[in-house]
């Protein structure tokens, strides 16, 4: 039981290194944001209400993006 535990703790990698299971949560949410983030820009409305939500969006996601450069 307490293997499984430490099996969810960290998994290992080709380097032998450990990745904990907060780094991988927080690579993968960058990852989703990169991804939300490329969906928007490459959106195409001639909507102005619909661009200016989207715009909001787009500075939403690039201030969460610019927390993980500061880690």
């Amino acid at each position: 039981m307490e293997q499984q535990s430490q099996n969810r703790q960290a998994s290992p990698r080709p380097d032998g290194a450990a990745v904990s299971t907060e780094a991988a949560a927080r690579a993968r949410q960058r990852q989703l944001l990169e991804l939300e983030r490329e969906r928007i820009l490459d959106e195409r409305t001639s909507s102005p209400i619909r661009r200016a939500a989207l715009e909001a969006a787009l500075s939403d996601i690039e201030s969460q993006l610019a927390k993980f450069q500061d880690r």
